[in-house]
């Protein structure tokens, strides 16, 4: 094991690239007759345990992500989200869920089924009738959720236009006293909070159109597993769907519908057949139209904007 193992120099954890069969197969060249299951155990006691890689680094930085920097920004999260619930305004949860190829494509998971069902051997795109790029707001005040099946790109207007949606036909009629909504929100992807183009978005076809000011809370890159949205929702949906391929766009926004939870959650959805360019850049001038306002924890994962009339 000497030269298999690797190991965290400050809390001692180790590890190695072989299996436990292929320990085993070697302890048994040495004449030493022990099962597979017989290593895992031993390698256990000898603090070896199985581990997956840990998204800690941001990317463009070799560092590891300082683990206060972090803890701060949950913190942070969990105040913010306590006051606008004591206040009665809304927080939401919003992220883009994987791709989805629309066709006869296998899907992950099992469903009873008297005979097996026949899928394509390959997921081969040309094959398909489209994608189906769902993104998806959670109110996790009240438990709802509601997701937009986009059919192009998942950029920052596919998702500003998302949540405008989610406001005109479920926000404003659920919290008709409303005036500032906090948005929780990954590091990356279309809601990026380096992305130009998510900021002008919000400012222009959100906040000046509704007449709401938003503001946003970033979780700190390699959390977003944290996020609301990511095991309030997609997990269910995923569950709902498990081993049922997504026939149709029509067949996709039933399964969202249909997923449903004990406690209560429920789920509206909508396609938009809008297409979406990639690339589109901000000028400096543009950004000068955003009201943008960095708080002081945090600045680049903290800050909010406001209606121009406001």
């Amino acid at each position: 094991m000497e030269y298999e193992t690797a190991g965290d120099p400050v809390s001692g954890c180790k590890w190695t690239r072989k299996t436990t069969e292929k320990i085993a197969r070697q302890l048994r060249r040495a004449k030493i007759h022990v099962s597979p299951k017989t290593v895992a155990r031993l390698l256990k006691e000898m603090k070896f345990s199985l581990r997956v890689n840990v998204k800690t680094i941001e990317s463009g930085s070799s560092k590891p992500l300082d683990p206060k920097h972090r803890d701060r920004q949950f913190r942070y999260i969990k105040r913010q989200r306590q006051d606008y619930a004591r206040r009665g305004l809304p927080v939401i949860s919003v992220d883009a869920k994987k791709r989805e190829l629309i066709g006869s494509f296998r899907k992950d998971g099992r469903t009873w089924s008297r005979n097996g069902i026949e899928v394509f051997d390959h997921d081969f795109p040309s094959d398909a009738q489209g994608v189906g790029i769902s993104y998806s707001i959670y109110d996790t005040g009240r438990n709802k959720g509601f997701v937009c099946v986009g059919t192009s790109y998942d950029t920052a207007e596919f998702a500003v236009d998302a949540i405008r949606r989610w406001w005109l036909k479920e926000g404003r009629h659920h919290y008709p006293d409303a005036d500032e909504i906090l948005i929780l929100a990954d590091c990356g992807g279309s809601n990026s909070y380096r992305t130009r183009l998510w900021k002008y978005q919000l400012q222009i076809a959100f906040c000046d159109r509704v007449g709401v000011k938003v503001r946003l809370c970033h979780y700190p890159p390699g959390t977003s597993k944290w996020n609301p949205v990511e095991h309030r929702l997609f997990s269910f949906i995923s569950n709902n769907w498990a081993g049922r391929p997504l026939v149709s766009y029509e067949c996709m926004l039933n399964f969202i519908r249909t997923t449903k939870t004990k406690m209560g959650l429920g789920v509206r959805a909508c396609l938009i057949e809008k297409g979406y360019k990639k690339g589109i850049k901000i000028s400096d001038d543009q950004m000068r139209q955003v009201a943008l306002k960095r708080y002081r924890v945090n600045p680049d994962w903290n800050y909010s904007i406001t209606p121009s009339k406001m």
